[in-house]
């Protein structure tokens, strides 16, 4: 069986404007050649030109072009070395391949795109101030695009794209033109601006746009709304939408989350014959004879047990544990996901298209259908399961000794919540919740010993911990958020992810010692220009620091330590983490900076990641034996996918949240609270609030005198004295909260 087939400023002067000259009114006027422009040209439908000339007239363009190696030829030189005498063929052939990305239009002249050195992107990502694009070049990196440069592109365009420099290690750019434009809805807030109902989006500008369908929506003002840009100008600004449908009011995190999820390119719903298929799976239950040949996991001294959060519906992870003369026997047992999801399915198209689950406020977005992911796939208590099986011998320390992936079948004895299991493991459960837990007591005592030999030996291979605050959301049965609370981690929470780590480096240590084409999780060394910037930083704050002109994971372990009892903590770790390169999936095991490990991957969690789910299905064509001719295609489709998808989810995780975050804010407008400044920039200081909820503190906010920001993590008042840096405590009132923009604006309270 297959694995699986598969802005540049312009020097102006003022000049007196006057009545044309004779020579000026009868020059020609851009792209025109003998006096006839490429417009006059689409005016006359009756000149009828063949694909031959078509044809004819391209190759001599292109080849003109190519010669010249990437200069710019004027529209003039190319008309006499090309045009000969078919001028309609001529101008026809010039437009096509314009459009095409082949040549490109600039200032002097037409230029041939790939000798000029132009890439051509698919834009993947817009805010009201910058993009991201693609190169369609195999394993390229995202490009920066600056919001002067995107030229009014949108999502899902095809571009040609002048690469100019970096930018804190990313690539940056220039759209040099739109060559297809892509549909694109678009979500957004109605607003009536003096008697004329405009368009605000939420994204690529920040002005309010023309609605084609006004009319249609005019009682509609502070709507949340879909929209699709029916009319494209060069900016965003110019652009024009058709409202579409309205989702209630902009002033409510669950529309506003709602809408941006809509656009975000994520399917909403499941396609009918995917559902169709996973509920024909979820019906027919584990198959008969299936059990044959996988190793049996039910019996009596098979302790198998999940923990996850107290909601949590799709468990694809569940452990089990022993001691052992030499040290532990653990296995981690995984929801045998690529048993059901078979390639070139309706699921498997599905699932690649949406390639994580997202999850934010009480929403999840799930990349399978219910049937699969909280039906036949989730590892329920008390039940049979099929499991892929990471069965580990560890040595006293929590060492990894020796590896076997098998298939399984389980039946897990427990549903533990980490809530319950931080409570038993502290010895604070009651009654009831101890007696739950009895069956597995001895096993979570093992793993919590466990636990704590790996973080120890974390800390010796030298991982960096950087310390990041994560939201959680309370909501009432309108699904407004009534409370925002900093979400703790306790020993539960930590042993299942110690488990997790070292099933993941051991799937990887066996794909890498076999050669097998695979699906690594890869965290790049931080990036020289941002290494630089680290440092200068610290020598700014005064925090000690190694040498990182090329930085080892045990450097950044350093400067952590280091600045452990600083009052700049905070903003050590804020600029650590920022200085990093992002995590990805790569089909080469480059090493994983942030954990410190040289072979890791991702293979626990197929319900809801595709790089998983590939990874599972490629290991189980390993283990029957087959060839994997058509595996290194499929793993480089699935890094690609898990890759563009995870930065899609997370973007729209970290917009949503910022909408409920919001919505508690202005429910306590006028109070006041006790944060911490978190970051400082020219127009204001940005302060988190103990719950996450962070707003900006406007320059004009601040107490009355001159300010001096340096720039990286001070700004001083030159009067007063007072030092303002990142981690300073600070009490601030709550002034102002748009839920539609999911901004909360402070005021000055006092220093705390």
């Amino acid at each position: 069986m297959e694995v699986y087939n598969m802005a540049r400023r312009m020097k102006t002067h003022k000049m007196k404007r006057s009545a044309p000259s004779a020579r000026s009114a009868a020059r020609k006027p851009k792209g025109s050649v003998r006096g006839r422009t490429l417009a006059d040209e689409e005016a006359r439908p009756e000149i009828q030109v063949s694909e031959e000339q078509l044809t004819h007239f391209a190759n001599r363009i292109t080849t003109f072009l190519r010669k010249a190696n990437g200069r710019p030829v004027s529209r003039a030189d190319l008309a006499s070395k090309c045009r000969g005498r078919g001028q309609a063929a001529y101008l026809r052939a010039l437009k096509k391949l314009t459009a095409e990305g082949v040549i490109a239009e600039r200032r002097s002249g037409y230029v041939y795109a790939e000798a000029a050195g132009l890439l051509r992107c698919t834009v993947t990502r817009l805010s009201r101030t910058f993009g991201f694009v693609r190169p369609q070049e195999e394993g390229a990196a995202e490009i920066f695009i600056p919001g002067r440069e995107l030229k009014g592109a949108m999502n899902g365009d095809t571009v040609l794209v002048q690469q100019t420099g970096s930018r804190d290690g990313l690539p940056e750019g220039s759209i040099v033109t739109v060559i297809t434009a892509a549909e694109v809805q678009v979500s957004g807030m109605l607003t009536d601006e003096e008697g004329v109902l405009q368009f605000l989006p939420d994204t690529m500008c920040r002005q309010a746009i023309r609605v084609v369908n006004a009319e249609d929506w005019r009682d509609h003002a502070g709507d949340k709304v879909l929209a699709t840009v029916v009319e494209r100008g060069t900016r965003h600004s110019e652009h024009a939408v058709r409202v579409d449908v309205s989702l209630g009011s902009a002033q409510s995190a669950r529309a506003c989350s709602e809408a941006l999820a809509v656009v975000s390119g994520i399917p909403m719903e499941f396609p009918p014959d995917v559902l169709a298929e996973a509920e024909r799976l979820e019906a027919a239950g584990i198959p008969e004879g299936e059990l044959e040949g996988r190793l049996d996991l039910r019996q009596p001294e098979d302790i198998i047990f999940t923990i996850d959060g107290w909601d949590a519906k799709d468990l694809d992870d569940a452990v089990s544990i022993s001691k052992t003369a030499g040290g532990y026997r653990l296995g981690v047992h995984i929801a045998d996901v690529s048993h059901y999801v078979q390639p070139n399915s309706a699921l498997d198209t599905e699932a690649i298209a949406r390639g994580t689950s997202v999850y934010y406020a009480d929403q999840v977005i799930p990349m399978l259908p219910k049937a699969l992911s909280n039906g036949i796939c989730s590892l329920h208590p008390d039940v049979d399961r099929l499991a892929f099986s990471a069965l580990l011998e560890l040595d006293h320390d929590g060492e990894i000794l020796t590896y076997d992936f098998r298939k399984t079948v389980i039946r897990s004895a427990v549903k533990g919540v980490y809530r319950e299991v931080n409570a038993v493991l502290a010895g604070t459960a009651d009654a009831e919740t101890e007696a739950k837990y009895a069956p597995v007591k001895e096993s979570l005592l093992l793993l919590n010993e466990l636990r704590e030999k790996r973080l120890a030996a974390r800390k010796k291979r030298g991982a960096p911990s950087i310390e990041a605050e994560e939201s959680m959301f309370i909501l009432d049965e309108n699904g407004v958020c009534t409370d925002v609370a900093a979400r703790t981690r306790g020993a539960g929470e930590e042993l299942i992810e110690e488990c997790m780590l070292l099933a993941n480096e051991a799937a990887a240590k066996l794909a890498k010692s076999r050669k097998l084409p695979f699906v690594y999780r890869v965290h790049a060394n931080p990036p020289e220009e941002k290494a630089i910037r680290l440092a200068e930083a610290l020598n700014r704050l005064d925090i000690p620091h190694p040498a990182l002109d090329d930085p080892k994971p045990r450097d950044y372990a350093q400067v952590l330590a280091n600045a452990a009892d600083s009052p700049y903590k905070p903003a050590v770790h804020q600029i650590v983490l920022r200085s990093m390169a992002k995590a990805d999936y790569e089909t080469e095991p480059i090493g994983h900076f942030g954990l410190a490990l040289s072979d890791y991957t991702h293979f626990t969690s197929p319900i809801r990641r595709y790089p998983d789910l590939a990874i599972h299905r490629i290991l189980s064509a390993m283990l029957r034996g087959e060839k994997l001719e058509n595996a290194r295609q499929f793993a480089n489709a699935a890094a690609v996918a898990g890759t563009v998808t995870e930065q899609r989810a997370m973007q729209l995780e970290r917009d949503c949240d910022d909408r409920y975050r919001a919505e508690w804010a202005k429910q306590h407008l006028g109070e006041t609270f006790e944060g911490a400044i978190s970051g400082l920039t020219e127009f204001g200081i940005y302060v988190m609030l103990p719950n996450t909820a962070e707003g900006l503190l406007p320059m004009d906010a601040l107490p009355m005198d001159e300010y001096e920001y340096d720039g990286f993590f001070t700004m001083r008042a030159a009067g007063s004295g007072t030092r303002y840096t990142i981690g300073m405590p600070l009490k601030v009132t709550l002034a102002r909260a748009d839920i539609n923009s999911g901004h909360i604006d402070l005021s000055f309270a006092a220093l705390a």
